[in-house]
């Protein structure tokens, strides 16, 4: 019996309207299926990835799936999974919800997968892991950060490789504040991801004596913020703290460069990421952030190895934290069915609550762990400033790496109360 299903807006956007549309090799490579090389005799085990291969997301998308296959090929070439191949199958969700519902759907129905990850848009994590808890099948959310998925609206089946916004917002907020000031103008992508990170960094600074001068909310999707920076070159914030994700905040910082207004008001966020510094031109290459991950960690073992075998993989590309994420998830799927002798979905759910990964597969300086009473994983922050005299791949300056279990809420602050698998 086929599973339900349910569409975004529009018709169901499939694998081949995909490829008519996107027309182009990559595209196409990353949705591909590899031809199995394993005797026909042996099963393998299916991970179903639904990431954004299209959208303004498509470029944090399209980097999960390369770390991804590339966890993959690794896997397999060390013998698979207790005996067997490990498939990554991946689906575009376009950034849509429903369209990622949609795709899960037939990746549980047709593909028979044993597993679900992926998803960057916040929205889409949401909904999947609503998906995930109704057909009990474990999903490990690899790009999704909105506070509540391993928060209010935790459950059983759904883990999260990424941190939650109040880690990344907890990760610099006090060097925005203590270095450049208390009044404040927030730029917010429009959906639940912005919204979070918002509330989050509005709790820090109101605690801290700080005030908000002003606030803007801008749809996913804006390519003229015009408007916006009017308004903020108006209320002359201390700190324009910019919320925004995907090609949005490219056009975004394009244009806040072309104002002038980084050369005279400090413009900062939560997340930033080396695909969106790879793709500004110099001049608009500036602020403090925080990354999730970074590949230059010259203390830390395992990390040089790691950058040198995907680069060499990838034409020369370098991983971003949206590569570990594909990757590190992929292992922790791994890791947690050998543990658990089976692919059994509430068998993992167990395996994984606990599980800290390795530090081959960590590739951090302190061990994460995906804490059993949220299912979240406790990353380490890496916050920093944009280097912006540098060449590709130094396009960020870390100032430190922050313990993620320093910093991260309570499971019970955060408002989860999970249920037993």
């Amino acid at each position: 019996m086929e599973l339900p299903r349910k569409t975004g807006s529009g018709k169901d956007f499939d694998r081949r309207d995909f490829l008519k549309t996107a027309g182009t090799a990559g595209a196409a490579a990353l949705l591909a299926t590899p031809t199995p090389t394993w005797a026909a005799s042996e099963k393998p085990i299916k991970i179903g990835l639904v990431d954004p291969v299209t959208s303004t997301f498509a470029a944090l998308g399209q980097s999960e799936i390369k770390g991804a296959k590339f966890a993959e090929a690794e896997i397999n070439k060390m013998g698979g999974i207790m005996g067997r191949p490990v498939q990554v199958l991946v689906e575009d969700s376009a950034g849509n919800p429903g369209t990622a519902v949609d795709k899960c759907s037939r990746l549980l129905s047709q593909e028979k997968v044993d597993f679900l990850m992926g998803t960057v848009n916040s929205a889409a994590s949401l909904a999947v892991s609503q998906f995930a808890d109704r057909h009990r099948k474990v999903f490990i959310c690899t790009g999704g950060h909105v506070d509540s998925l391993t928060g209010s609206s935790c459950n059983s089946y759904t883990f999260r490789t990424c941190s939650t916004t109040w880690m990344l917002t907890a990760g610099d907020f006090e060097t925005l504040f203590k270095k450049f000031g208390k009044k404040w103008y927030f730029l917010t992508t429009d959906y639940a991801f912005g919204k979070s990170e918002q509330e989050d960094y509005t709790t820090q600074l109101k605690k801290a004596g700080g005030t908000v001068v002003g606030q803007a909310l801008a749809p996913v999707g804006t390519t003229d913020f015009s408007s916006y920076l009017i308004d903020v070159k108006a209320k002359s914030p201390q700190v324009l703290c910019l919320l925004l994700a995907g090609n949005d905040q490219v056009n975004a910082m394009k244009q806040i460069a072309q104002f002038g207004i980084d050369k005279d008001i400090a413009v900062g966020g939560a997340l930033f990421e080396l695909e969106q510094a790879h793709a500004l031109p110099p001049a608009a290459r500036y602020g403090w952030w925080t990354m999730e991950w970074y590949w230059n960690q010259p203390k830390t073992p395992h990390v040089a190895d790691f950058v040198k075998r995907f680069a060499a993989a990838n034409g020369g590309e370098y991983p971003t934290a949206r590569v570990w994420f594909g990757y590190a998830t992929t292992h922790a799927f791994r890791l947690a069915v050998e543990k658990a002798k089976s692919t059994d979905s509430a068998k993992v759910v167990a395996a994984l609550e606990g599980l800290v990964l390795p530090p081959e597969v960590a590739l951090q300086p302190h061990a994460p762990m995906y804490r059993a009473a949220d299912h979240q994983l406790l990353i380490s922050m890496f916050p920093g400033h944009v280097n912006a005299t540098g060449k590709y791949p130094n396009l960020f300056d870390v100032s430190s790496i922050v313990p993620g279990a320093s910093i991260a809420k309570s499971a019970a602050e955060m408002g989860c109360k999970l249920p037993k698998a």
